[in-house]
């Protein structure tokens, strides 16, 4: 096996499955002075112009929804060792905030996000694509949990979205980008095989 200086993993996989999970236990494992980590979450477009109304309305799961342009431009920058600054993104606003967070580059970068398998471009600056698969009731209980205690959702307008957009752009893209994986981890971050199994390849790797 060639070894490499660096090393692009992209980590996908529906809302709430364990995403986040997986990418902190990666770079908990391999040393965070080892690891970068980048979420799609952070590279949605500016909705602050919008009406309120018209806010409500904007379908944050589908590709349409994030800026595709940026978020490549920053991981190309990464992965030729150059520093970025990553936006940082508004939820209670729907906005792009004028501050960022600086991105030094590691030896390993994690892509995640629920759609990041959706663009052929990115997919190919992957080495390795991973998709955490979790059952959809557990999916939502985790992602009602969270926009209530982080996002100051209520949870009518949480089951809203999920009936809506969620659920339907999960069938449409996330789900069918499981494809294009070169590991499926099921029941998310609780998997420890599948984890150590992941991280070994990518010690290996480097």
């Amino acid at each position: 096996m060639k070894k490499r200086s660096r090393i692009t993993l992209g980590i996908c996989g529906g809302t709430g499955s364990g995403k986040t999970t997986i990418s902190e236990e990666i770079a908990r494992e391999l040393g965070s002075e080892h690891v970068a980590i980048i979420h799609q979450d952070s590279y949605y477009l500016d909705r602050s112009l919008l009406p309120s109304d018209d806010q409500q309305r904007v379908n944050f799961d589908h590709p349409s929804a994030f800026d595709w342009k940026l978020f490549k431009r920053q991981v190309r920058a990464l992965q030729e060792g150059k520093p970025i600054e990553k936006p940082i993104y508004n939820f209670h606003t729907h906005s792009r905030m004028e501050e960022t967070t600086r991105v030094d580059p590691r030896a390993v970068l994690l892509i995640e996000g629920i759609l990041v398998f959706d663009d052929p471009d990115l997919r190919q600056m992957m080495d390795i694509k991973v998709y955490v698969d979790a059952d959809a009731d557990v999916r939502f209980i985790r992602r009602m949990d969270r926009d209530v205690r982080e996002r100051g959702r209520s949870i009518e307008s949480i089951v809203d979205q999920y009936m809506n957009t969620v659920r339907p752009m999960h069938l449409q893209f996330v789900e069918p980008s499981k494809r294009y994986a070169d590991i499926i981890i099921p029941e998310g971050g609780h998997n420890r095989v599948a984890l150590e199994t992941l991280i070994a390849r990518v010690r290996a790797m480097l």
